[in-house]
């Protein structure tokens, strides 16, 4: 039979730690387009607003210029106290200097203001006004200020006019501009991260819903649909949600089938089952007058007979839980009380029951009938593959404040001093038909590997779960354990009835020899996947 296996590559690499949800990257994934658009926004904003601003204010400082050039350049003469007089007299100008030559030729510089006077110029402005008589205008720093230079050549030789003006004021409104934009940038990131994460949760609320039915398929719930009416006009969903119905419906027919397969054999093989086993019967009632070998070959043929019909009715069994139609039948239970007469009542009395002091009075609901069945399992299972149970413990487990799925239960576990189940073999001990070590073995005392697999059926029927795992002690063995919820009742009785601890509610057990052992359902042998 071939198998179609497809893999997807995306996974994430060993040092990227723990994936982010897929809600979770989509929300990143808004919250970055949005920083950065606004950054880039942002930028542009401030770039061209600066860029506006300057060119305006060097428009007007040129155009000012020119005309305080042509005023000093008709009343100036070379006298330096004249120049300054003449300077102190325009108006709405900047910091206003004056190159000149004086009678040997040599320039001189005036200036109102020395901070900003011609000393202060590059020294290409001045080269390029004085020297070249180009009129020009140049953004510099000093002294940790940005200033605007403008020079304008005079008519005298080697001389020129030159205004100085800061953009103090520039650079303030852009610094402002430049917070109010970064306190934008954030609130718009932050509300795109808000409505990132409730689109994406109103976006992926279908998938919710598929991996909803998904978990109550995986659940045992195969009757689980997803109504195709709310999805019809949804072009990319539509033809997922019909899949998957197909998928569940056609993973319903066939367990249906192969449950039906299942009860319907066991069905047909009840009836010569009982007529082998009144014929084993009658043979047996004459055993002692047949020769020796006949009598080898009468106890051969009556021990897989033995292991046929308890096979038959462990698939019964099976077949029942994969029907649905078990029924669950809860009830107050007096926990310690029936543990207890279970462990004597099936001839285990020597073993030590350790029990939570807390626990000693204590009263659930549950199926008693199941939970005896479980213990009953566990014993048989010790007893035929472990030289039987060294101890059976009942403790409480209160929940992890950190989980939010985890709860109060009650855990009893059946320990023993044999070989163990190595730790490859615990996640599968507990499918049917997984023996283990014993997978390949046959004989009168190896189970066929359903008897945990029930085991685990009744445990999942209330809510609860089974697993093996180490003993606590840390000696050499096993300890396989079944955990139940701790649901309370609100009234109980004192006078518990514990006839159902007996071999009889059971439903299994027959007296055998000089103890009794399990007829249905614990045939699994420790260490072996039942």
């Amino acid at each position: 039979m071939s198998v179609t296996e497809v893999v997807e590559s995306d996974e994430p690499p060993a040092w990227s730690g723990v994936r982010a949800g897929l809600r979770t990257r989509i929300t990143l994934a808004v919250v970055l387009v949005t920083l950065v658009l606004s950054v880039v926004l942002g930028l542009l904003t401030i770039t061209i607003t600066r860029q506006t601003l300057v060119n305006q204010r060097e428009d007007s400082i040129s155009r000012r210029a020119l005309a305080n050039a042509q005023i000093v350049d008709g009343a100036l003469g070379t006298s330096t106290d004249e120049a300054q007089s003449v300077l102190s007299s325009l108006a709405d100008a900047g910091k206003p200097s004056v190159v000149l030559t004086d009678g040997d030729g040599q320039p001189i510089a005036v200036s109102l203001d020395q901070r900003f006077g011609v000393d202060t110029l590059p020294r290409q402005l001045k080269d390029q006004v004085v020297e070249e008589n180009n009129p020009a205008i140049m953004r510099f720093q000093s002294d940790g200020l940005t200033l605007v230079g403008v020079g304008v050549p005079l008519s005298g030789e080697r001389s020129g006019y030159f205004e100085v003006y800061r953009l103090d004021d520039i650079n303030d409104g852009l610094q402002s501009l430049l917070i109010t934009l970064a306190v934008a940038t954030f609130a718009t990131t932050f509300a795109a991260g808000v409505l990132g994460y409730w689109a994406s949760g109103y976006t992926l609320r279908p998938l919710n819903r598929i991996s909803e039915a998904a978990e109550s398929v995986a659940m045992g719930q195969l009757d689980t649909r997803i109504d195709e009416r709310n999805y019809a006009q949804d072009r990319d969903l539509a033809p997922l949600v019909a899949n998957f119905n197909e998928m569940v419906a056609a993973l319903e027919d066939r367990i249906d089938r192969d449950a039906r397969f299942a009860s319907d054999v066991s069905h047909e093989l009840r009836s010569p089952l009982t007529t082998l086993n009144a014929g084993l019967h009658v043979m047996q009632n004459n055993r002692d007058e047949m020769p020796e070998r006949a009598q080898h070959a009468l106890d051969l043929l009556s021990a897989d007979v033995d292991r046929f019909t308890q096979l038959v009715e462990d698939l019964l069994e099976i077949s029942r839980f994969d029907a649905g139609a078990v029924r669950l039948e809860p009830e107050d239970v007096a926990l310690v009380p029936v543990v207890r007469a279970t462990v004597q009542n099936l001839g285990y009395g020597d073993v030590p029951v350790d029990v939570d002091p807390e626990l000693e009075d204590i009263v659930i609901t549950c199926d008693k009938r199941r939970l005896v069945r479980i213990l009953a399992n566990y014993l048989h299972n010790a007893d035929r593959y472990a030289d039987g149970a060294t101890g059976v413990t009942i403790e409480r487990h209160d929940p992890d404040p950190f989980n939010p799925f985890d709860e109060l239960t009650v855990r009893i576990g059946v320990e023993d001093a044999g070989p163990g189940v190595p730790e490859s073999e615990r996640d599968r001990i507990f499918d049917r038909f997984n023996r283990g070590d014993q997978g390949g073995s046959r004989g009168a005392d190896i189970g066929v590997g359903l008897g945990l697999a029930l085991a685990a059926e009744h445990a999942a029927l209330q809510g609860g779960r089974v697993w093996v795992e180490d003993r606590s002690d840390g000696g050499q063995g096993a300890c396989f354990v079944v955990e139940l919820p701790l649901v309370e009742p609100e009234e109980f009785d004192d006078e518990e009835d514990l006839s159902a601890a007996t071999p009889e509610a059971a439903s299994a057990l027959t007296l055998t020899g000089e103890h009794q052992t399990i007829q249905l359902g614990v045939d699994a042998p420790l260490g072996e996947d039942a």
